[in-house]
C-alpha cells in the first residue's frame, strides 16, 4: 500500500513536470526567433557592404517567416489564461424556428469540425439530437489538442444566420439563431465533487447515422446535475457504462466552468450566461442574403466571402477576439 501522500507528491511532481515543459514551450521559440532576428540583422548589415541581389531577395523572404511565427507567437501570448491549454468541448444548441434553426445549427457543427481539422486538433462527436425534418437539436464534440479551449472561447455565444429559407417554398429570408457554449476540458488533477443524489440518469436509443446498435438498444446517457440544471448526453460508445463514463467526464468539464465562473465573479452562474438564443445577443451575423458578409460585433471585423467562413476558416475571427480580449479573458 503507498505511503500516505504519495498521491499527493505524485500530482505534484506532475504538475511541476507539466509547468516546466510548457515554459519551455514559450522560451524555446523566443530564443530561437530572437537568434534569427540577430542573424538577419547581422545579414543586412552585410548585405549594405557587399549588395548580392540573390541573398537579399533570400533575406526579404526569410524577414517575412520570421514575421509571421513572431505574429504567431504574440497570438499565442493571448492563450495565458488557467484553462486555455485544456482540450474543449462545444456544444450547440438550436434555437426558435424549427427546421430552419435545426440546419443552421447543423452547419455550425460542421463549420467547426472543419475549423479543428485544418487547424491540427483531433475531435470526437460526443453527442448528437437530430431535428425531426432535417438539421440537429443539439450536439457536443470534443477538440482535443493544445490550446484547443483558450483559441474557441472566442466561439461562445448566440451565432445568427440569414439568408434565403431552402425550407421556405415561397423563397423569403429568414433569420436563425443558434447557441454555442465552450468548456475546458478538466481532468483527474482537478478535484471536481459530485454527489450522486444530485444526478438524475436517463438511458435511451441513440440516434443517427453508424453502428449496429443505434436505435437497437438504450446506450445513450444523459445526466441532469440538479442543483445547476447543467445537462450533458452522450451517445459516441457502444455500450451504456462507457456512455455514462464520458457523461460524467463532460459534467466534470461543465461543472468546473460553472465554478470558474461564479468564483471569479465574472458570470453570476454558467445557466445565467445562457442568454435567449435570439435578437440583439448574437456575438456574429451571417448574411447570405441580400449580400454576403460574416459580421463579429464584439471586434467588428467583416468578412464578405461568407462560404469561405463557413467552410471552416475562422481564424481571422479567432485572432481578432484574441487580441482585443483574450489578455484579459480567462
Amino acid at each position: 500500500m503507498a505511503e500516505p501522500g504519495f498521491w499527493d507528491d505524485s500530482q505534484r511532481a506532475r504538475s511541476v513536470m507539466e509547468e516546466t515543459g510548457a515554459l519551455k514551450g514559450w522560451v524555446e521559440p523566443w530564443e530561437k526567433a530572437m537568434t534569427r532576428s540577430n542573424e538577419l540583422s547581422e545579414l543586412a548589415e552585410l548585405l549594405e557592404l557587399e549588395p548580392d541581389p540573390e541573398l537579399e531577395e533570400e533575406c526579404v523572404r526569410e524577414l517575412a517567416q520570421l514575421e509571421a511565427e513572431l505574429e504567431q507567437l504574440e497570438l499565442r501570448n493571448m492563450l495565458r489564461g488557467p484553462d486555455d491549454h485544456r482540450d474543449a468541448l462545444v456544444t450547440i444548441n438550436s434555437g426558435a424556428g424549427g427546421t430552419e434553426s435545426q440546419d443552421w445549427a447543423e452547419i455550425l457543427l460542421r463549420m467547426y469540425q472543419r475549423w479543428a481539422e485544418r487547424s491540427g486538433f483531433e475531435i470526437e462527436l460526443l453527442e448528437l439530437q437530430a431535428g425531426e425534418e432535417a438539421g440537429i437539436k443539439s450536439a457536443t464534440l470534443e477538440v482535443r489538442g493544445q490550446h484547443a479551449y483558450g483559441y474557441l472561447k472566442a466561439e461562445k455565444g448566440v451565432h445568427r444566420l440569414v439568408r434565403i429559407s431552402p425550407f421556405d417554398s415561397q423563397a423569403r429570408r429568414h433569420t436563425s439563431f443558434a447557441s454555442v457554449f465552450i468548456y475546458p476540458v478538466v481532468d483527474d488533477t482537478i478535484d471536481i465533487e459530485i454527489n450522486e443524489k444530485d444526478l438524475r440518469i436517463d438511458t435511451y436509443r441513440a440516434g443517427g447515422k453508424g453502428g449496429q446498435h443505434v436505435n437497437k438498444t438504450d446506450s445513450a446517457v444523459r445526466i441532469v446535475h440538479l442543483p445547476t440544471g447543467i445537462t450533458v448526453a452522450c451517445q459516441s460508445e457502444r455500450s451504456q457504462g462507457q456512455n455514462k463514463a464520458s457523461a460524467m467526464r463532460m459534467l466534470r468539464s461543465a461543472l468546473y466552468q460553472y465554478e470558474v465562473e461564479k468564483r471569479e465573479s465574472e458570470r453570476a452562474k454558467l445557466e445565467s450566461e445562457k442568454t435567449e438564443i435570439g435578437w440583439g445577443n448574437q456575438i456574429r451575423s451571417y448574411v447570405f442574403q441580400p449580400y454576403t458578409m460574416v459580421t463579429d460585433h464584439r471586434t467588428e471585423l467583416k468578412v464578405g466571402d461568407v462560404q469561405r467562413v463557413i467552410d471552416g476558416d475562422l481564424d481571422p475571427f479567432i485572432e481578432a477576439y484574441l487580441k482585443g480580449h483574450g489578455a484579459r479573458v480567462a
